[in-house]
């Protein structure tokens, strides 16, 4: 897939991205550690209590990463984790949901938890999912009563005025995790092209103590006005 000269490719178990922006640079090769973590029903990942509102899905986490960053002009080799996420469908959501919020987590024992929430308009949980990959490669799958996101901590985007939940305490069968944005400030206006207003950014997940039990990204949707696409 490509913009213009920006790329990302695949060949094999390998992905290689190619980003030359006018203040940063990223070259960029994905390894695969660990077999595909398919979400759902055998990759078939629904959305809301009706099964016409459904995904195909599956994660690559824990992807190996070895390239260069440029900044202002300096190239500095990194090193790093990386999760990847395919999904597809003909039905974008539930015609009852708000909007969603989603966490995709490398953790660091080797493991790896997905888990998404669909909100109603009332701000209620609507559906739920989750699946957790554990060191040892068992996969546990989760049904929406053994999910639960609670907001902690809110920030207001100084542009758009929309308050986003920044900070969670996340649940998931016997497992807590607290969600911490490493910046508050990762919201994504794109109105003028895919017409959604959404915070997207990096996390860390955190223990009962603030022990660091993994690292990703969590995706919210559907704050400021209900997603349209």
């Amino acid at each position: 897939v490509h913009i213009n000269d920006w790329s990302l490719r695949c060949s094999g178990d390998r992905y290689t991205a190619h980003i030359a922006g006018r203040d940063l640079a990223l070259e960029l090769a994905f390894s695969a550690t660990q077999p595909p973590l398919v979400q759902g029903e055998r990759g078939f990942s629904q959305k809301g209590p009706q099964p016409t509102a459904a995904s195909y899905y599956y994660s690559l986490p824990q992807l190996e990463v070895r390239g260069q960053v440029t900044t202002e002009g300096r190239v500095q080799s990194v090193t790093g984790r990386a999760w990847f996420d395919h999904e597809w469908s003909s039905a974008i959501m539930d015609e009852q949901a708000q909007g969603w919020d989603w966490v995709g987590l490398n953790l660091a024992d080797g493991g790896a938890l997905m888990a998404f929430r669909m909100r109603n308009q009332a701000g209620d949980e609507h559906w739920a999912s989750a699946a957790l990959r554990s060191a040892d490669g068992r996969v546990e799958k989760f049904s929406p009563e053994q999910i639960n996101f609670a907001p902690l901590r809110n920030w207001r985007s100084p542009r758009t005025g929309v308050s986003y939940p920044v900070s969670w305490r996340l649940t998931v069968g016997t497992r807590v995790l607290t969600l911490q944005p490493l910046m508050e400030d990762q919201e994504n206006d794109t109105r003028g092209t895919t017409g959604v207003l959404y915070w997207e950014g990096a996390v860390r997940a955190l223990d009962e103590n603030g022990v660091e039990l993994g690292r990703g990204y969590l995706e919210m949707t559907g704050y400021g006005s209900k997603i349209s696409f």
